[in-house]
């Protein structure tokens, strides 16, 4: 397993940086084939007003989805993208499908798979979108079909809170019913949800903790 984990870390850092030079490199052939660049003043202002929210939230799922996707999970989990809407989601269904625990190495292994398929999956699902894009416009922009898109994320996580909240209901409520508040109480904090995941985590473990303090006694805990 350990020549697994370095050859994991090893691809995992090929591939990410093979990625953002593709990344880079899409506006920068344009810009070559065109002929056209940006302005600097203005590209440093666009880049500034974005990098401030991006590097946040990015370095803040980097925090929290590592230890629930495990190495291989989170170096394609990164370069595909979609964490929150899909790649999470995914990964933690097939852990609890397969009965295996987060951070465990079988954890690591199943994590990766559930993403590759996702990955593959998605990919595919959109290359048949491309191709019906045009004959299924007018089916796709009715009216009686707007609430459904307006709602998939959270059908998406209702579904899964179903089963994670039933197993842990006490540790669950808490910073369910202090995001509703917030969320309820100043509805422009839904655009900060990326940065208010960890606080939830953090009110989860608090409250495991004094239930688990309460259940066993301070000299269980120690």
């Amino acid at each position: 397993m350990k020549d697994y984990q370095s050859q994991l870390h090893r691809y995992g850092r090929t591939w990410m940086v093979a990625a953002l030079i593709l990344f880079i490199s899409v506006p920068t052939t344009i810009s070559l084939v065109l002929g056209e660049w940006p302005l600097l003043s203005n590209f440093i202002r666009g880049f500034i007003a974005t990098a401030i929210i991006f590097w946040t939230v990015t370095t803040i799922e980097v925090f929290t989805f590592s230890p629930m996707l495990g190495s291989g999970g989170t170096y394609l989990g990164f370069v595909t993208g979609n964490l929150t809407n899909l790649k999470v989601p995914a990964a933690m269904q097939a852990m609890h499908a397969m009965d295996v625990k987060m951070g465990t190495e079988e954890g690591d292994v199943v994590s990766t798979i559930a993403i590759a398929t996702s990955t593959i999956v998605t990919t595919l699902i959109i290359m048949v979108g491309a191709f019906l894009l045009l004959p299924l416009t007018p089916l796709l922009e009715a009216p009686v079909l707007q609430p459904s898109f307006e709602n998939i994320i959270p059908a998406l996580f209702g579904a899964l809170g179903v089963v994670y909240i039933s197993r842990n209901w006490k540790i669950a409520l808490p910073p369910i019913l202090f995001m509703a508040t917030l969320f309820l109480a100043f509805p422009a904090a839904t655009d900060l949800v990326g940065i208010l995941v960890p606080v939830g985590c953090m009110i989860a473990v608090v409250t495991a903790r004094i239930l688990y303090v309460r259940e066993y006694g301070k000299d269980e805990v120690s």
